[in-house]
């Protein structure tokens, strides 16, 4: 198994970016809002958290990683 992680293509981008685009309506909001993360999820989020408040120990360096995130994910220019 390969840790390696490939880009998504063009087609799979554009696909994952209508869905995302979408507006939840808000009856199925409220069910996914209501479900419990399983206990798997929970310790993976967790996981995950530590990971990030290890990487970025200070909100100076959380704010910066999500401003040059955000720049990233919507192609602003720096």
């Amino acid at each position: 198994m390969s840790d390696e992680v490939r880009p998504a293509s063009p087609e799979l981008r554009a696909r994952l970016k209508s869905l995302a685009e979408q507006p939840l309506p808000l009856d199925e909001w409220r069910r996914r809002l209501a479900s419990p993360l399983s206990p798997e999820e929970t310790v993976h989020t967790q996981a995950l958290v530590r990971w990030f408040r290890r990487r970025y120990p200070t909100v100076g360096e959380r704010l910066a990683y999500v401003r040059r995130a955000y720049r990233r994910w919507t192609g602003e220019a720096g």
